[in-house]
């Protein structure tokens, strides 16, 4: 029998996350909703994330299962997990829910991030829309397409980060 993987902190800021990454590696982003979980993968080098699949919610445990399936067969290294603030900064009991689904899923021993998620899918809405795409097909896609949102956010400030030393992160893979 396996031993339980040991649990990660959650971290809040680039530079954190970052320093938990230090060869980078493909990335997941998840919009968690209270009916499905959008997700998106990012590239090994950080460079561009997309949509990926919506996984419809039943049981937390199911939930669970089937992202560490989608991060095991995508060799995934990190945990994005888009954090629902209120406009204005504040939290709510969305947001303390999205924390205790971190929380839970910390003994994965993956690296998890909560980033601001405030605009992800009202941005996410106006590209679809920008694209001709039909009230229903926006429907079926949108969380997938906010999760692509906020991961592409994050590992936009992932590259900018400034390192514990103050000196700015180059790519993963990037020459030094």
């Amino acid at each position: 029998m396996n031993a339980p993987s040991p649990r990660v902190a959650i971290a809040t800021t680039a530079a954190a996350f970052r320093a938990s990454l230090p060869h980078g590696g493909r990335l997941l982003g998840l919009d968690v909703g209270t009916k499905t979980i959008g997700t998106a993968l990012c590239d090994a080098g950080w460079s561009f994330a997309s949509p990926a699949q919506l996984i419809r919610r039943t049981k937390f445990s199911a939930d669970k299962a089937a992202l560490l399936a989608l991060s095991t067969q995508q060799q995934v290294v990190g945990w994005v997990i888009g954090l629902p603030l209120s406009l204005d900064g504040s939290e709510s009991p969305r947001t303390q829910s999205t924390r205790a689904f971190a929380r839970n899923c910390a003994d994965l021993g993956l690296p998890l991030l909560l980033w601001d998620e405030r605009w992800s899918t009202v941005s996410a809405e106006r590209a679809l829309i920008a694209q001709d795409m039909s009230r229903a097909k926006r429907a079926e896609r949108i969380d997938n397409h906010a999760a692509a949102t906020i991961l592409q956010a994050a590992i936009d400030a992932l590259v900018l980060a400034p390192a514990e030393q103050g000196e700015p992160l180059a790519p993963p893979g990037s020459a030094d």
